[in-house]
């Protein structure tokens, strides 16, 4: 072996050396990070089914202590809970499929470069992001439109989100070639036809990403059946388990002596059940659109 090739094999082993304690130090890392988030979410668990005592002593740490499942039960024997879930999954489901339908077409026609008032349209939606007309406009114009108490409301009170359609149009600018639309014209396609054929298919990532965001906001809401629902048949599911919430506080309140100490510890297990309940869900729906996720969060990282 000369000179040169033990020269090459010590830069070699130097180089792999590197990028061996990058991969190492990369994995610590990632390992701390991923622990981060998944301990909170592990400590909820274990403390809804602990005894509460402990858990405000900090003794429940790593297993549960004290194991009961009062919280549950008084969760889950309220017959107001099922009728929360059915209606949120109605809305997310009816209100998600509003929002994609708005959102996709809208996209497509701002992402075409040939539109005239593409930019005057894309001023004005961006506008609404930072000026809105306020809370009580905003409750006298859904009065007026006869929406109060009203399911309705549920699905079409923010059909549009601007930052998604955002994240959409960039997708279809940068993404999809101009030759596949210009092919297509060849063909005798139209522009409506071209949509669902061709960009429809394509966008499987970032149709599952702003399906995410919509779904996950639709689950969430909170604030519009608050201020616009009343009726309790209509109430979502975050609505329901606040009023559960607040009954078992309110009870905290009225207890005194000994049994306030008993009632605040079966008011935390509820409080803990609530968090597992309304998040549990959502999180089985990840795994089904995870492998379109990690494509789609990269939309418009790389510019060609």
């Amino acid at each position: 072996m000369n000179l040169k090739n033990v020269k090459a094999v010590k830069k070699g082993f130097r180089g792999g050396l590197r990028n061996g304690s990058y991969y190492v130090v990369t994995l610590i890392f990632s390992i701390i990070a991923f622990l981060a988030v998944l301990y909170p979410m592990y400590f909820i668990v274990i403390a809804s089914i602990s005894d509460s005592t402990l858990v405000n002593q900090g003794q429940v740490i790593f297993t549960p202590k004290g194991i009961s499942l009062y919280g549950y039960r008084q969760i889950f024997k309220n017959v107001l809970i099922w009728n929360g879930y059915r209606n949120t999954i109605v809305y997310s489901l009816l209100g998600t499929a509003l929002n994609l339908a708005l959102t996709l077409p809208a996209a497509y026609v701002l992402s075409r470069k040939r539109f005239r008032f593409r930019k005057i349209l894309m001023f004005l939606m961006v506008f609404t992001m930072y000026f809105n007309g306020g809370i009580i406009p905003t409750y006298m114009l859904v009065k007026d439109l006869h929406l109060l108490d009203s399911p309705l409301i549920m699905i079409i009170m923010g059909g549009l989100n601007v930052y998604n359609l955002i994240i959409t149009r960039t997708f279809f600018e940068n993404s999809i070639p101009e030759e596949l639309y210009e092919a297509a014209v060849i063909d005798g396609c139209s522009h409506f036809r071209y949509f669902m054929t061709v960009i429809i298919p394509l966008s499987k990532a970032v149709t599952a990403v702003i399906m995410l965001y919509y779904l996950v906001g639709h689950w969430n809401d909170f604030f519009v059946p608050l201020l616009y629902i009343n009726r309790d048949n209509y109430q979502p599911l975050q609505i329901v388990l606040r009023n559960i919430l607040l009954s078992n506080q309110a009870m905290v309140g009225i207890a005194g002596g000994g049994a306030s100490g008993y009632a605040q510890q079966f008011a935390d297990q509820i409080k803990f059940g609530v968090i597992i309940v309304s998040t549990v869900p959502i999180l089985l729906v990840y795994p089904f659109i995870q492998k379109y996720f990690e494509k789609g969060v990269m939309i418009g990282a790389v510019k060609g």
